[in-house]
């Protein structure tokens, strides 16, 4: 009786990589989205050296760095639970509390009681925003909500001491520098970094204030790139990385034909930041540097001393590249207030739908394997094979 041998395990099938990266785009309460992707990852034994994110992208790596492995994912929950909360001292705000025939319009409003209460955990409104006719604060007031809470949340959950261990795990977000316009990398191999760094990434405007550190101001990092995926292969070039790049907007969508779907379909073009055009203008630049590298083959070793071959040396590169491509299409909740709409019933839709999609993309296991050196550069998007 002949006996198949066993199917190596996920884990095994990403060995070969020196990097394991995560890579978290922003938007607000989508981002539960990839909490869902974070623990399919963790149930397959699957663990990132690597993580870079944007606004709540950020959020979510520095809960995960913040805690060791066997914790990541409960802690996960205690956080978005924390912030999809209603805000204390507003009973009336709680969906529970709604007459049955508001149940219809749960989302909408669930997103004008975070407009009007704020977040349990994450912000409150300001009893007197500066909005002008006289009215002048200092730059870290000038926001319609206070995000102290945030500030609290993030230190009861994150071990920064853990975090900020370079060589268990590289983490680096991103913001914007308010004064210079500059897109500015908070990077744990550079800095120490700490709650502010992490709710710097997150500060959208005029929403949530800048947040001062080390003399200047920064806000979101969206606003420039709302996807890490570029930095993450710019630091990478000589080493054979595996990237999980989880979008929370997709760039395709319907024409819109009224002005709520407008506003929406204007988030998803300006915050998908064109991520397949990163991805494409990578690959050529990983082909052409393999190709350089197998030129410099054919070149005799008499001419290798000179400086053209030494600037050709600095070019080249064997590096293998895999990036799989999560991105979140369910429109059950399309509206332009669904990246606010941060109620329990709502991420927990959204979290599903990332252990969903996460789950799905690793039973191609195949898409785990390393690319050969012909071609060096792959990419595998769920839904993108769903289509074809």
């Amino acid at each position: 009786m002949n006996v198949a041998a066993p199917l190596p395990s996920l884990a095994s099938r990403v060995t070969a990589y020196d990097t394991i990266a995560l890579a978290l785009q922003g938007g607000g309460a989508l981002g539960a989205y990839q909490a869902g992707v974070y623990e399919a990852l963790d149930a397959a034994g699957i663990v990132p050296n690597r993580l870079s994110g944007i606004s709540i992208g950020a959020l979510n790596a520095a809960v995960i760095a913040g805690n060791p492995p066997e914790r990541r994912v409960e802690r996960l929950h205690e956080f978005w639970d924390a912030i999809c909360s209603a805000a204390p001292g507003a009973p009336w705000l709680d969906p529970a509390t709604w007459p049955a025939a508001l149940v219809d319009r749960a989302g909408e409003l669930a997103a004008w009681r975070t407009v009007l209460g704020g977040q349990a955990g994450f912000f409150h409104p300001r009893l007197l925003p500066p909005v002008g006719f006289g009215l002048r604060a200092s730059p870290d007031q000038v926001s319609w909500y206070d995000t102290a809470p945030l500030r609290e949340t993030l230190e009861r959950l994150v071990d920064f001491d853990r975090l900020n261990d370079a060589h268990a795990l590289h983490v680096v977000v991103s913001a914007v520098n308010v004064r210079t316009g500059n897109f500015t990398r908070f990077d744990n191999h550079r800095q120490r970094l700490g709650a502010e760094h992490f709710m710097a990434s997150g500060a959208l405007p005029p929403g949530l204030p800048p947040i001062l550190i080390e003399g200047e101001y920064y806000w979101d990092g969206g606003l420039v790139s709302n996807t890490p995926l570029y930095e993450v292969l710019q630091d990478e070039p000589g080493r054979n990385t595996l990237v999980f790049q989880v979008d929370l907007w997709s760039a395709r969508g319907a024409l819109p034909h009224d002005l709520m779907a407008a506003a929406e379909r204007r988030k998803e073009i300006q915050y998908s930041s064109r991520t397949r055009f990163f991805t494409e203008s990578m690959r050529h630049t990983q082909e052409q540097r393999r190709l350089v590298h197998d030129l410099m083959a054919l070149v005799p070793k008499s001419e290798r001393g000179k400086a053209a071959y030494r600037r050709a040396e600095a070019q080249q590169s064997t590096a293998l590249t895999n990036v799989i491509h999560l991105i979140y299409t369910d429109k059950s909740s399309a509206a332009h207030f669904r990246d606010f709409e941060f109620s329990l019933d709502g991420m927990r839709r959204h979290w599903q739908a990332g252990l969903d999609d996460m789950r799905r993309t690793l039973s191609h296991s195949d898409w785990l394997t390393p690319p050969d050196a012909e071609h060096p550069f792959v990419t595998h998007d769920l839904h993108r094979a769903e289509r074809a």
